[in-house]
């Protein structure tokens, strides 16, 4: 196996080796990503919800992530405000997914450049030999089909994960939102009865 490798390194061409760098930069940024906005909505979720109990059971007046907004005293806080806070929280939580997104959707193509180049190149270099069996052309495509292998290994696991902290900032969306609903709810509640 260490050998095939070697002879693979020696034997590709500069492009196809550079293709191959950086879908595996590519992997290990989705990786990094990933783990990284994965544990930090976990714990968003955790705080929100834990908020929300607080919230309800009355030990808390407002959500502990309301500070982020600077000088907002309690009573001017409205719909507007609340809203405000839910996009900045959802907008903080949000970052990374993009560059999953990006990587889900470009690797493939960096890894069929790669395909394209390597095979252009041994056909340039056994264009000149005449007549060529299978015996030769096959090996050829076999390495050249590796950048695309590459691209799709890339592309799979930046997809999933993009759809799974999709799924984690959905649950956080709701989180805010049923704090939201409930602050302005009491809110109402108490103009209400005055």
């Amino acid at each position: 196996m260490y050998d095939y490798i070697l002879d693979f390194f020696h034997t590709s061409s500069s492009i196809s080796i550079a293709v191959l760098f950086w879908l595996g930069f590519y992997f290990l940024l989705a990786l990094w990503v990933f783990f990284y906005r994965f544990f930090i909505l976990n714990n968003m979720i955790t705080e929100e919800q834990k908020s929300l109990e607080a919230l309800v059971s009355a030990t808390e007046q407002m959500p502990k992530s309301i500070n982020m907004i600077k000088g907002i005293v309690q009573g001017q806080l409205n719909r507007e405000v609340l809203h405000i806070w839910k996009q900045k929280l959802l907008q903080n939580a949000s970052a990374g997914l993009t560059l999953l997104a990006i990587i889900a959707s470009t690797s493939p193509f960096i890894g069929l450049f790669g395909t394209v180049t390597e095979i252009l190149e041994a056909f340039s270099k056994l264009g000149g030999s005449g007549n060529v069996s299978f015996d030769v052309m096959a090996p050829v495509i076999s390495k050249a089909l590796v950048a695309t292998a590459g691209g799709i290994l890339t592309a799979i696991p930046a997809y999933s994960f993009h759809l799974i902290l999709k799924r984690k900032m959905y649950e956080l969306g709701i989180a805010l939102q049923m704090q939201l609903d409930y602050i302005l709810s009491k809110q109402q509640a108490q103009t209400i009865r005055f």
